[in-house]
């Protein structure tokens, strides 16, 4: 199966990733950051394909989308869908 995404979100993968940000530099740049035990308590993951998430939040049930890097992992962006 072809995916048509996958050159784009790899290229953004290598970005977020060549110089992963701290949480707090990640912050000043999105906002709202996430661990990952912070996204297991808030939200209830549907699926993913790097750098991006689907998820549910669990106190409204609003699917949405998330950004992540991979170390160290945080998650960042959420956008309701």
């Amino acid at each position: 199966m072809s995916d048509p995404t996958e050159g784009i979100r790899m290229e953004l993968v290598g970005e977020i990733n060549s110089d992963p940000g701290s949480r707090p530099a990640l912050e000043k740049l999105h906002g709202r950051v996430w661990d990952t035990d912070q996204i297991r308590a808030e939200f209830d993951v549907i699926g993913f394909m790097a750098p991006f998430m689907i998820v549910k939040r669990k106190i409204d049930g609003a699917k949405g989308t998330l950004m992540f890097q991979h170390q160290p992992r945080f998650y960042w962006g959420f956008q309701v869908d």
